[in-house]
C-alpha cells in the first residue's frame, strides 16, 4: 500500500487587484485627512504666542503688585528674571526665563503702553517678524 504524501499547497499573498484597491483606499483617506491637518502648525504657533503673552502678563502684574510699578523700558521683561536695583519688594524670579515667541523673535514690551495707557503693551510680531502686517499677536484689541 502506497501513501500519497502530496499535500495541496495554496499560495498565500495578495493579488495585484487587492493591492491596487488598498492603495486607492489609502489615497482617498489621505485626500480627506490632509486638508484638515495642513495649516495647523501655524495655528498652534499663534496659540502658543497668545499663551506666552498671557503668562508674561500675569508675571508682570505680579511684579507690579509686589513693587508698586511695572518694569520700565523695552528691556523691562528682564526684571521678571533678575532683580532691578530700584525694586525693593522683588519676590522673583517671576518666570524662569524670558521666552522667544514661536517664530524665534523677542516679545516687544513697552511701559507705559501706547495701547494700554494705564499698564503695558506686550506683543509678538507674528510670522512675518515685523510690526504690522496683520499677523501681530498682542495684549490689546486690534481692528480686524
Amino acid at each position: 500500500m502506497r501513501i500519497n504524501l502530496k499535500r495541496e499547497t495554496k499560495r498565500h499573498g495578495f493579488t495585484l487587484v487587492e493591492m491596487l484597491l488598498v492603495l486607492a483606499i489609502l489615497a482617498i483617506l489621505a485626500a480627506i485627512v490632509y486638508p484638515n491637518v495642513a495649516g495647523r502648525g501655524e495655528q498652534a504657533r499663534q496659540t502658543a504666542a497668545r499663551t506666552q503673552i498671557e503668562n508674561l502678563s500675569t508675571a508682570l502684574k505680579t511684579f507690579e503688585v509686589d513693587n508698586g510699578y511695572f518694569p520700565r523700558g523695552r528691556d523691562g521683561l528682564s526684571a521678571l528674571v533678575q532683580k532691578p536695583r530700584e525694586a525693593q519688594s522683588w519676590h522673583g524670579p517671576y518666570v524662569d526665563k524670558i521666552p522667544s515667541d514661536p517664530w524665534n523673535n523677542a516679545y516687544i514690551y513697552e511701559y507705559p503702553g501706547k495701547h494700554n495707557q494705564s499698564s503695558f503693551d506686550l506683543m509678538s510680531m507674528g510670522a512675518d517678524g515685523r510690526v504690522g502686517g496683520g499677523d501681530d499677536i498682542c495684549n490689546w484689541e486690534t481692528a480686524k
